[in-house]
């Protein structure tokens, strides 16, 4: 059982400000790697730490547990937090996300597949050609950070 489940068994359903990564990988033609969650959405690959991890570890970890890709070296993009981002889970968990956005051009190994856990699929996409069914979570995360992911 990891960090949020035990701190669960504390508050319950109570909003919680939890700390998580998002992770725009680009490969050599400069697509975007999307994942298809289960509950049918697009978005980029991410997750919450866990304790004593740092944000780039969690970033590397969460990309090769969602897509079976390994990366290596991350920029930072920014961070994204306030209550647009504020998400209620289908089993009523609530998180207020501090979300810290990176971008990796550093693909180093690994087969593209989906986990079949977290990710129904995995795709890169052309950034000017992405799926309808974007998270709207990660949705505004894409469009804030897609553009500085091509420079």
């Amino acid at each position: 059982m990891g960090y949020i489940d035990e701190l669960r068994k504390e508050v319950g359903h109570q909003p919680m400000i939890l700390v998580g990564v998002a992770v725009a990988v680009i490969d050599e033609s400069g697509k975007l790697l999307l994942q298809k969650r289960i509950d049918g959405l697009w978005g980029v690959p991410g997750g919450f730490l866990e304790l004593g991890e740092s944000t780039e570890d969690a970033g590397r970890r969460e990309v090769l547990e969602e897509t079976g890709i390994e990366v290596g070296e991350l920029d930072l993009i920014g961070v994204f937090s306030g209550k647009q981002y504020h998400t209620i889970f289908p089993n009523g968990d609530e998180v207020y996300p501090v979300t810290i956005a990176y971008v990796t051009k550093d693909i180093r190994s690994g087969i593209l597949k989906a986990d079949g856990n977290e990710t129904l699929d995995a795709k890169f996409f052309e950034v000017n050609d992405l799926p309808d069914e974007l998270s709207p979570q990660f949705s505004r995360l894409i469009q804030q950070f897609v553009p500085l992911t091509m420079k």
